[in-house]
């Protein structure tokens, strides 16, 4: 099994946004397995006692089908690009308590168009974001401590969408009203090709993910699930 991810990962997703077609894939496959599948459940594998320390209740599943090895299947039913296969790989840490990937999780995204680290709470639903709007405005030194930490910051930003007004029920006079405005409660933190192909690549995002593990427990709080 392959130990890391290789340049000749990249090699094969650049190729594969060429050629995106069940076809070529099928003539490939072997390749997706060695250069994608190997070394992405390895990885989950590395991560699995690593989160333990910090992140208990998120999981490290190295399935290779259901675990946090993202499908690399498109849903084309409502969309108008078909072709079938994602150019990238996902890795997604949930939290146990997690039905979708919407719930609070840790997030690794390689494609040759970009690399990073998420953290957090992408488009979460309408309750959950209630929850967290309210514990905003409830305790906003709370929230801007975790936000503003300058360990938090040497690596993370806080991405995603927001809303251009305040939300029902919110006063635009909030301390913290243009986080309250978010739809994603998420932070990137980007990374490099070389970042991927080290052999310490594991180490470094599990030292960058407990970083961001106050803002990820911070969620986790606001929604009332362990961590």
């Amino acid at each position: 099994m392959n130990a890391v991810f290789t340049i000749s990962t990249f090699h094969f997703l650049n190729e594969l946004a060429q050629n995106n077609s069940r076809a070529w894939f099928a003539q490939n496959a072997w390749r997706y397995e060695t250069l994608v599948c190997e070394p992405a459940l390895n990885f989950i594998e590395a991560m699995a006692p690593k989160l333990r320390e910090f992140a208990p209740h998120f999981q490290a599943d190295a399935r290779k089908t259901g675990g946090s090895l993202l499908r690399i299947f498109r849903d084309t039913r409502f969309s108008h690009d078909k072709t079938p296969y994602k150019t990238n790989i996902g890795l997604l840490f949930r939290h146990a308590q997690g039905k979708d990937i919407h719930a609070p999780s840790y997030y690794l995204h390689i494609a040759n168009e970009e690399c990073f680290l998420g953290a957090g709470c992408w488009h979460p639903g309408s309750h959950a974001l209630q929850m967290i709007r309210t514990q905003i405005a409830d305790s906003p030194d709370n929230w801007l401590k975790i936000r503003d930490d300058e360990k938090f910051l040497t690596d993370w930003k806080l991405a995603g969408a927001s809303l251009t007004r305040p939300p029902r029920g919110f006063s635009a006079e909030q301390p913290a009203i243009e986080d309250i405005k978010r739809k994603d409660f998420v932070a990137v933190a980007t990374l490099t090709p070389n970042d991927v192909t080290s052999p310490a690549f594991a180490e470094l995002v599990a030292k960058r993910f407990a970083s961001a593990t106050p803002l990820v427990n911070y969620l986790c709080r606001a929604q009332q699930i362990r961590y």
